[in-house]
């Protein structure tokens, strides 16, 4: 390759980084009102614990409790929502709030695998149908990792995290299932469509 082709494509890849540079900052510079003051009065949104490929869990209303519980050193899980969905999933949405003294971590509600990344998730979390003596254990992506919260380290005394964690759906009879925890008791709960 001659010199002079050489030099032509190191100018056409720095005025490609230039360009693409040039658009990110000014992509930063907007999204102002339509006033023209330049700023969000929206509150920012904030982070809910480490980054991780978590899937995003399908928003439940926390204002409504549909079961409790109370496990050790004041950590307590409660229940918004158990959905079944039309693609044959539930979908458990809840909080959990550290009450106690100490700082939380999940290492206790991860399952025993050893492809699984997150080393405190939710992914040891089981449906249970107590009629039909069966349990349902949560659902994985195809790289291995749950369809559950991950990266559940770290919960200060006082905080509360969003949790969430999806299973196959029991047959359509099946409405009332036990949600289980390692480390915590039961809570009976509703399937709602």
């Amino acid at each position: 390759m001659s010199m002079r082709r050489t030099t032509k494509a190191a100018r056409g890849a720095a005025a490609t980084a230039v360009a693409v540079g040039l658009a990110l900052v000014v992509a930063g510079c907007g999204g102002g009102d339509a006033g023209g003051g330049g700023t969000d009065d929206r509150a920012p949104a904030r982070n809910a614990g480490p980054a991780s490929a978590e899937p995003t869990a399908p928003a439940a209303d926390v204002d409504k409790d549909i079961g409790e519980m109370k496990g050790p050193d004041g950590v307590t899980v409660t229940l918004h929502s158990v959905v079944r969905d039309s693609g044959g999933f539930v979908t458990v949405n809840g909080t959990v709030a550290n009450h106690g003294t100490r700082v939380f971590n999940a290492v206790d509600w991860r399952s025993n695998e050893s492809e699984l990344r997150s080393r405190s998730s939710l992914s040891g979390a089981t449906l249970v149908d107590k009629a039909g003596k069966k349990r349902y254990l949560v659902l994985r992506d195809t790289d291995g990792e749950c369809l559950c919260t991950t990266g559940l380290s770290g919960l200060r005394p006082g905080e509360s995290r969003p949790i969430f964690a999806q299973f196959p759906a029991p047959p359509a009879k099946v409405t009332e299932v036990d949600f289980q925890l390692p480390t915590m008791p039961p809570a009976d709960v509703r399937i709602t469509e």
